[in-house]
């Protein structure tokens, strides 16, 4: 069986926990605590047939990616940069942030997701969001609700498993 290592990485308060919980455990508070550090924890996935170990590293949010902790990203085969639709300034440093994790991981592969989705309908997507953001995503998430967090991992571990 396959282990690849997964970071949800992005500005505090964008809903890294959440889809760590979500996917993980399958489950949501909507109580706040700031991650200290790094939670770990990993879940056996079956795609296509295969299994495949996803060990899934919830660091703690930071403005910019620069001020993690370099050992964080050593033996990462994935990451999840994660911004919140509803706050623009998550999505500020985008670019430089989506710069620095290439640097950090050239060969890795890196999912820009936008989480709470909940809290704003298709129209303020295809406008405000669509004109806002300054890079395209990879996929829309609700960590509260569910939506789209399992095909989120699942893709990633799909493209993980075509590269083995």
């Amino acid at each position: 069986m396959l282990s690849h290592k997964l970071i949800l990485t992005g500005s505090y308060g964008v809903g890294k926990t959440s889809l760590f919980d979500r996917f993980l455990y399958n489950k949501f508070s909507s109580k706040y605590l700031t991650t200290i550090g790094v939670n770990v924890d990993k879940k056996v996935v079956n795609i296509d047939g295969r299994q495949l170990t996803m060990i899934v590293w919830d660091i703690a949010g930071e403005v910019t990616q620069d001020k993690i902790p370099n050992a964080y990203f050593l033996g990462a085969s994935a990451m999840i940069y994660v911004f919140d639709v509803t706050r623009a300034s998550t999505y500020e440093h985008m670019i430089s942030d989506i710069d620095f994790l290439k640097a950090k991981l050239p060969k890795g592969i890196i999912s820009i997701v936008g989480n709470k989705i909940d809290l704003v309908d298709e129209q303020f997507i295809q406008t405000e969001l669509k004109t806002q953001a300054p890079l395209p995503w990879d996929i829309l998430t609700s960590a509260k609700t569910g939506e789209h967090v399992e095909e989120l991992f699942l893709s990633i571990g799909k493209k993980l498993l075509n590269r083995s």
